[in-house]
């Protein structure tokens, strides 16, 4: 690492942590720790090089009276090789279209410590993505495969089509992706795909359309529905990682080290992570000094105390913001394909009336457009949250389209996150200026 002092906060799914990360963090020398929790990523190695990159500015922007540690939480979660990550992959990759259907060995392998004693169904789904085949019983299978991988029982398949009521016993819990006819849902995925730049339909290519009609131009699709299980498995993990886990151990070290400041760093599902942590802070503690979401995955509406479109239901985190004594800043980008394109299609629930293709605002993310359907929430640019600063405290979104624009189909810039500025954004939330 390039900063210091520096130490991991180590997580497994379930949360749970040896503790040797705490107790390094809690013999820093600091007034105020960064906490950043990182997306998908594949191994601790590639985590590492994303902290030391995006931490690497601060020494040089905070006041003389902030001593800074450092803490990266790494959790299992994971990334396809075809997502690219600007100033981690080689230009050409930002380029490229995607690698095709066929899964490259990295992510095979990734797949399987995400999901362990799987091999027998990731071997016979690779199998399927290289050749794909021209049969509507090959798609069928692999939408099976794919859902037991999900965690989503047999009763979900076709829930769509078994009427309302058998929509309705699934609607609570399990995205239409994994409820829908499969076809439909591949087909959906691949439109998906061309919307975030891929080739379209008979172009040939990284998505892996084949030229002509027929269910083979669907693969890129089963691929994208694939790619969609993994989130949905990580979506929840890291739920669990962030209340269970990383909320938990932050009280600890706030019990230990009263006078630390903490600011908490998301990108992506690590956004949730952080986010969902706040559950663990007590009433009335205030060492959470601040939390900056980077691209965050989980929905626009989680801080709201009231849903737009259900006004008997708050967001899944509503009134979390009272937790943190500095503001909650959001910064989202339009050029964020994962997050404009694909986090609604799968976080739509099954039997919404809209259908998969549908534009239903309920859907959308945090990173997207920014926190929704909070009263007093401040929207700025990134030019004026760098300009004048942000809140002392409440929630605030800075478009950060900016800077947050660079990469390749099928995520765009989602992983864009390595720039000065989005350091200054966190330094001025954390009130650590000069």
């Amino acid at each position: 690492m390039g900063v210091g002092p520096y130490a991991e906060l180590t997580f497994d799914a379930e949360g749970d942590t040896d503790g040797a990360g705490v107790q390094a963090v809690a013999a820093m020398e600091a007034t105020d720790l960064l906490v950043f929790a990182h997306g998908w990523n594949s191994d601790r190695t590639a985590s590492t090089r994303l902290f030391d990159r995006f931490f690497a500015p601060f020494p040089g922007l905070v006041g003389r009276g902030v001593r800074l540690g450092y803490a990266g939480v790494v959790w299992p979660s994971i990334r396809f090789s075809d997502e690219p990550i600007p100033d981690f992959d080689s230009p050409g990759v930002l380029a490229e279209p995607g690698h095709g259907t066929a899964l490259d060995p990295q992510p095979r392998r990734a797949l399987a410590e995400f999901w362990p004693g799987r091999e027998a169904q990731l071997d016979r789904i690779a199998e399927l993505l290289e050749d794909r085949p021209e049969s509507e019983a090959a798609l069928a299978e692999f939408g099976t495969l794919v859902r037991e991988l999900a965690g989503v029982g047999p009763e979900a398949a076709g829930a769509g089509a078994a009427g309302a009521a058998g929509a309705d016993a699934v609607r609570r819990d399990v995205p239409a992706i994994f409820a829908e006819d499969v076809r439909e849902v591949c087909r959906a995925l691949a439109a998906g795909l061309v919307a975030a730049g891929g080739p379209a339909p008979g172009a040939g290519g990284g998505t892996g359309f084949a030229p002509g009609p027929g269910l083979r131009t669907m693969w890129g699709g089963a691929k994208e529905l694939l790619r969609q299980a993994s989130y949905y498995q990580m979506k929840k993990r890291a739920g669990v990682v962030g209340e269970r886990g990383l909320g938990p151990v932050l009280a600890e070290l706030a019990a230990r080290r009263p006078a630390l400041r903490m600011h908490l760093i998301g990108h992506s599902f690590g956004a949730r992570v952080v986010s969902f942590s706040l559950r663990a802070v007590p009433d009335g503690a205030r060492y959470a000094a601040s939390l900056t979401l980077l691209q965050g995955a989980f929905s626009h509406y989680a801080f709201a105390d009231r849903l737009p479109h259900d006004r008997g239901r708050g967001g899944a985190l509503h009134g979390l913001q009272h937790k943190v004594a500095g503001p909650v800043v959001a910064c989202h980008s339009e050029h964020d394909s994962a997050l404009k394109v694909f986090y609604p299609l799968a976080s739509r629930m099954a039997g919404d009336s809209a259908g998969l293709l549908g534009f239903d605002e309920r859907w959308g993310a945090v990173g997207h457009d920014g926190v929704q359907a909070v009263p007093g929430a401040l929207r700025l640019t990134l030019d004026a949250a760098l300009r004048q600063g942000v809140p002392a405290a409440g929630c605030v979104s800075v478009d950060a389209a900016s800077v947050v624009r660079r990469g390749g189909p099928p995520s765009g810039a989602h992983s864009d996150i390595c720039h000065e500025e989005l350091a200054r954004v966190v330094v001025a939330a954390g009130r650590m200026g000069r």
